[in-house]
């Protein structure tokens, strides 16, 4: 553990020395249910030097920089998004936790203040940690909502208008009846109106001519256009799919995917870090049908990699990359939709190895970007895993970062079981996006979510 930041403090300041306790047992609370990575944003805070002064502390590795003394706008804007999605993820973890008044007190209490503006933000190896200023949060105050002022009724102007027209119009009535004047004046005398009868003159009628029957033109019926559909795949498309997008499904078929789905984050935690040779023998095998029972994240995977294929385009030939063993992953050839049985069949039958069962990602998304193109065309990969590579210490974001420049028109979704963030760089390097799954509805919607994204699963026209 490194310090980043030494801080002046007033040890005798009560009020700072209770919210220094406040956030210490604060991050007791979150960090059995937190991943490492999301919990890495909150600094550990120390009295140091005869408590003079407060030592800031990070698990992190790396040259600690503040924020603030960062020039270049697009890293300041990729850290700030970095760290939205960390406090985004410890407010999500928040509503699942089970807390008791005080804990939900002291948990409302700190939240306002992790994201205050206040606090000094410090990047080590590109992750941001916050320096908590102990000081009253500053939130960004909201847009102010300018109040719609009602418009001037047409309709009452036009009420009023027709009543005072009305009203003058009695008035000339009473007006003509009751005035004295017209009570003295006599009426004009009407003259007689002679009528004169038309003078009559016998004239034979004009013969009536009929117009000359025409012959009704013939009705040629126009062949109606069919519409071109935009939403569906031509047959003739499927038959002829040389110039179509691919696919390759990255799977980890690693000991960790056999993990249950039916246990919170920190009970999977502590059972990976339980020895279980300091159990009986009885006792370690119940504990371990415990935390594997069904539905565990690769039966989950599994039923869900297979309705997904089955919605994929017609004409999308579609390859498969399995993560089971140091030191390469292990691919197979693209196969075309008449074949999908035998994809499914091949997913249906993944085991993680008892031994030597690992995840070597790296080579995985190295080996699927050889299998496409990504340069004439759109091509996609879709990564099904619960962690990051454990077979070499070569840099993940480095080779997706390769891979975007070479190939810039392939995206990489990543659908990412466990939750830790660990390799998003891959998907955001790419274009892609990343999709958290950590229990059975998830799975199903985010493996959803991940590949109507793609925009690949267009029906054939009818």
């Amino acid at each position: 553990m490194q310090r980043i930041a030494r801080i002046i403090v007033d040890s005798n300041d009560s009020q700072k020395m209770a919210l220094l306790d406040q956030y210490n047992s604060l991050l007791s609370l979150l960090k059995p249910h937190l991943t490492e990575r999301t919990f890495s944003i909150l600094a550990t805070p120390r009295l140091i030097d005869d408590n003079q002064y407060l030592g800031w502390y990070t698990e992190l590795q790396g040259q600690p920089t503040s924020l603030s003394n960062v020039n270049d706008e697009l890293v300041k804007k990729q850290v700030t998004e970095t760290l939205q999605t960390r406090i985004n993820d410890i407010e999500l973890s928040v509503k699942s936790m089970r807390l008791d008044s005080e804990q939900q007190t002291l948990v409302s209490s700190w939240l306002p203040r992790i994201k205050s503006l206040g606090n000094q933000i410090y990047i080590v190896n590109g992750e941001p940690v916050i320096v908590n200023s102990f000081e009253e949060p500053i939130l960004p105050k909201p847009t102010p909502v300018t109040p719609e002022v009602a418009p001037k009724s047409f309709w009452r102007w036009w009420y009023l208008l027709l009543l005072a027209l009305l009203l003058l119009g009695l008035l000339g009535v009473l007006w003509y009846f009751f005035c004295p004047f017209n009570k003295d004046k006599k009426p004009d005398v009407i003259p007689e109106l002679i009528i004169i009868p038309p003078v009559l003159v016998n004239k034979p009628p004009a013969p009536v001519v009929e117009p000359p029957t025409k012959e009704p033109e013939p009705v040629v019926l126009q062949p109606v256009p069919e519409p071109v559909a935009k939403n569906c795949i031509r047959k003739e498309d499927v038959a002829n799919n040389n110039d179509a997008s691919k696919m390759v499904i990255i799977f980890d078929n690693s000991a960790s995917m056999t993990l249950t789905l039916m246990e919170s984050k920190s009970a999977i935690d502590q059972y990976l870090k339980t020895n279980l040779n300091s159990m009986s023998e009885s006792e370690a095998n119940a504990y371990e049908a415990k935390m594997t029972r069904l539905p565990n994240r690769l039966s989950s995977s599994k039923k869900v990699a297979l309705s997904t294929i089955d919605k994929i385009q017609q004409n999308i030939d579609i390859a498969l990359v399995t993560l089971t063993s140091c030191p390469v992953a292990q691919t197979t050839s693209f196969y075309n939709y008449t074949n999908r049985s035998k994809l499914k069949n091949k997913i249906n039958k993944l085991n993680p190895l008892e031994y030597n069962s690992a995840t070597p990602l790296y080579s995985g998304i190295q080996q699927a970007s050889k299998l496409l193109n990504g340069v004439n065309r759109d091509d996609y990969i879709l990564i099904i895993s619960d962690g990051d590579d454990n077979c070499t210490k070569s840099n993940i974001c480095t080779l997706a970062s390769n891979i975007a420049a070479k190939q810039p028109r392939l995206k990489i979704n990543i659908v990412d079981i466990a939750g830790q963030h660990k390799i998003d760089c891959v998907a955001q390097s790419t274009g892609g996006k990343v999709y958290i799954a950590q229990n059975p509805t998830e799975i199903v919607n985010q493996m959803n979510h991940a590949v109507s994204d793609m925009n690949i699963s267009k029906p054939i026209c009818e």
